[in-house]
């Protein structure tokens, strides 16, 4: 079995270069071991918000000039960067998932504004009731242009009975520090108590999946509209248009104050549909992708991958003129560390770690670890290293490129995005795009 490219992961920058260059006639195979970071994800994306010197970052597109030449940022340059800034929306609203920029509160149009092609980060509002620096949000998610900007007025919170995960409290304690005036109450649907019966099962998405139903998410507005009291702001959780985004839209029309989807703990449920979306065009596509496999035995020849198996496939050996790895380090189990190093475990690429383990993690919890930026050396195009030498035909896309710390930076979907957009240019052009 053949294909041009095979990609191992199935997470955002593996389906992002995925789709690119399935469009572009490119057949491809994708190989995911399940779960991935999407999963995790916060409806938001972020770009740059913090410099490896820790300097807060207000405009990404002013900032990548400060950072050191391994970052992914540098090897795709100035120019290539601000073309993709500006695509991203275009290319997630191609596939379904319709992306935003930050907005005043009161729904005026977006005053991200553009100087000399830069961009200023806007704020979205965490499940904490705190802000957080981010480039672009999904429809649904709270996303302001300044941090000072007040969100609300009078904010009514609606939870449901029992739903630990959407902490309604930390949001009432966040806004009240904006000045808002914050009430909470709670809703009783019989299809979620009945969830309640066992514990395990109130979580996010299982009650997404009851709110799938048209009876449950219109009885939900209809308790919700029965609690409001002159609020400008309803605030309830991102448990809502799981598999029909549409249904969020629906309720906006039917509750008369602007409606706010805050996110739970995870998973999350506009991840997850996020993740279904971006698949399902990359199968309409033409792409093949394998769920719950995983890469094992690649075979080289000089500095090239011919083929690999997978675990599920048995003896059978595919192979491709281009492979991409993009299992996303640690959380994706993309790296395997031992007591005294770090391993890529699919290919034996070389890592860039520092050692010994001791400098691989702060004891504030809070602070920058070491650890989170550790990744697969690559060279300018983003070709793996292995035993010191170029591979050139595997390369290394997303967290798993290394060069950056992303959840320190705020850089993670930045970085999966663009850094998937280069290299699935690199491979439809046959390596033309410096």
């Amino acid at each position: 079995m053949r294909f041009d490219t095979i990609l191992i992961g199935g997470g955002l920058s593996s389906l992002v270069c995925g789709i690119r260059l399935q469009r572009a006639g490119v057949r491809c195979l994708m190989v995911s071991a399940g779960q991935n970071a999407l999963h995790f994800s916060s409806g938001a994306f972020g770009l740059l918000s913090r410099l490896p010197d820790g300097t807060s970052v207000q405009d990404p597109l002013s900032a990548i000039k400060s950072l050191p030449a391994e970052h992914p940022y540098s090897k795709i340059g100035k120019k290539r960067f601000t073309e993709y800034v500006d695509a991203v929306p275009e290319f997630f609203a191609s596939c379904g998932i319709k992306l935003v920029r930050p907005q005043e509160p009161e729904g005026k149009p977006p005053v991200l504004k553009f100087l000399d092609r830069g961009l200023r980060n806007g704020y979205r509002l965490t499940p904490m009731g705190t802000f957080k620096p981010a480039w672009l949000a999904m429809q649904d998610v709270p996303f302001l242009a300044t941090r000072d900007l007040k969100p609300a007025v009078r904010a009514l919170i609606v939870n449901f009975a029992g739903f630990l995960d959407f902490n309604a409290d930390f949001i009432a304690e966040g806004l009240s520090r904006t000045g808002a005036e914050c009430r909470i109450v709670s809703v009783k649907l019989d299809d979620v108590e009945n969830l309640r019966k066992n514990p395990s099962e109130m979580r996010s998405v299982n009650i997404a999946r009851v709110m799938n139903l048209e009876k449950n998410w219109k009885e939900f507005v209809r308790a919700a509209r029965s609690f409001m009291d002159g609020e400008d702001v309803v605030i309830v959780p991102e448990v809502f248009g799981f598999s029909n985004p549409e249904v969020t839209d629906w309720m906006r029309e039917m509750i008369p104050a602007r409606l706010v989807f805050v996110g739970t703990t995870p998973p999350s449920v506009p991840g997850m549909r996020t993740q279904m979306l971006l698949k399902k065009v990359f199968e309409a596509a033409g792409g093949t992708f394998l769920m719950g496999d995983s890469v094992v035995d690649p075979s080289f020849e000089g500095n090239k991958v011919l083929d690999i198996r997978t675990a599920n496939l048995g003896k059978m050996r595919i192979g491709a003129d281009s492979f991409v790895l993009a299992t996303g380090n640690f959380f994706g189990k993309g790296l395997h560390s031992t007591h005294d190093c770090v391993v890529e475990p699919v290919f034996g690429t070389d890592v860039d770690f520092v050692g010994p383990r001791g400098n691989w993690f702060g004891k504030d919890f809070f602070s920058r670890q070491e650890y989170l930026g550790f990744g697969v050396k690559t060279d300018a195009d983003f070709k793996a290293i292995r035993s010191g030498r170029t591979v050139d035909n595997l390369h290394v896309i997303g967290s798993e490129a290394g060069g950056c710390n992303p959840l320190y930076e705020g850089s993670g979907a930045g970085v999966a995005i663009l850094s998937a957009m280069y290299v699935a240019d690199y491979i439809i052009s046959g390596g033309n795009v410096r």
